[in-house]
C-alpha cells in the first residue's frame, strides 16, 4: 500500500471534500503552506506551469512573493509535492478499491469506477499531476513514473486473474491496462461539475465500459450443474 505522507488530497485523508472543484488540496503542516498548495493547484491547472510565476502564487493567497520561499524552495518544489502526493493517493485509492472485492471482474470495475470518479472529483488536481510531468526534475519524474507503473499493475493484475480464471479475454493486458486507465485520466481533462453527470455515474459508466472492453464473462458452472 502507498505510504502517506505529511499531507493527504482530502481534509481528513479518507473521505472525499464535498467540493469537487479542487479545493480538495494536500494538507500539510501549517495553514500558509496548505493556502500556498492550494493556490498553486489553481494557477497549475488555470494556466500551466511554466506560465505561472511565484508572484500569481502568493497574491492568491494575499502573501508576498517572498513568504512562499519561507515554505518552498522553488515553485518547482510546489509542483513535486503535489505531484507525488496525487500519484500517491491514486495508487492507495486503486489499491483498497481491488481490496474490497474478490472476482477479479468485480475487482476491474472497483478500480476503474473508483480511479475515474477521483479523476473528477478532484479534476483540478489530476489535470496538474499529469499535464505536468515534463517540468518535474529528473528525480521527482522518477518517483512519479515509478508510482504509475504500480497504479498500472494494480489493473494489470486483474486483467491477468481474469484470464486465468476465463473471466476475460485480454491478449495484451499491458496495453489494455494502460488504456482503461488513459480513459479514466482524460476525465480530468472534460470534467465540469456542472454536467449532468455526477462524478460517481461517471466512474460507474466507465465501469461499465471496462468490462466491455476485456471481454468479460461469467465463469463457467462447475462441471456437474452443466446442461
Amino acid at each position: 500500500m502507498a505510504t502517506r505522507s505529511a499531507m493527504s488530497w482530502t481534509d481528513d485523508g479518507d473521505e472525499p471534500n464535498d467540493d469537487p472543484g479542487g479545493e480538495a488540496a494536500p494538507t500539510r503542516s501549517g495553514d500558509s503552506s496548505r493556502r500556498l498548495i492550494e493556490a498553486a493547484i489553481e494557477a497549475f491547472a488555470d494556466r500551466g506551469f511554466h506560465a505561472t510565476t511565484t508572484r500569481d502564487i502568493a497574491t492568491r493567497v494575499g502573501l508576498s512573493p517572498a513568504a512562499l520561499y519561507v515554505h518552498f524552495p522553488s515553485k518547482q518544489a510546489l509542483l513535486a509535492e503535489i505531484s507525488v502526493v496525487g500519484h500517491e493517493a491514486a495508487l492507495d485509492l486503486v489499491e483498497r478499491s481491488a481490496a474490497t472485492q474478490t472476482g477479479s471482474v468485480d475487482r476491474l470495475r472497483a478500480v476503474i469506477r473508483d480511479f475515474t470518479a477521483w479523476h473528477a472529483e478532484r479534476y483540478r488536481v489530476a489535470r496538474v499531476v499529469h499535464h505536468e510531468i515534463a517540468a518535474l526534475a529528473d528525480t521527482d519524474q522518477s518517483r512519479v513514473l515509478d508510482v504509475r507503473r504500480k497504479i498500472e499493475g494494480v489493473v494489470e493484475a486483474q486483467l491477468s486473474a481474469g484470464n486465468a480464471s476465463g473471466e476475460m479475454d485480454v491478449p495484451d493486458t499491458r496495453a489494455v491496462a494502460r488504456a482503461l486507465l488513459s480513459l479514466s485520466v482524460d476525465v480530468a481533462r472534460w470534467y465540469d461539475p456542472r454536467g449532468s453527470r455526477t462524478a460517481a455515474q461517471i466512474g460507474d459508466l466507465y465501469a461499465d465500459l471496462a468490462t466491455r472492453m476485456v471481454s468479460a464473462r461469467p465463469p463457467a458452472p462447475p462441471e456437474g450443474e452443466r446442461t
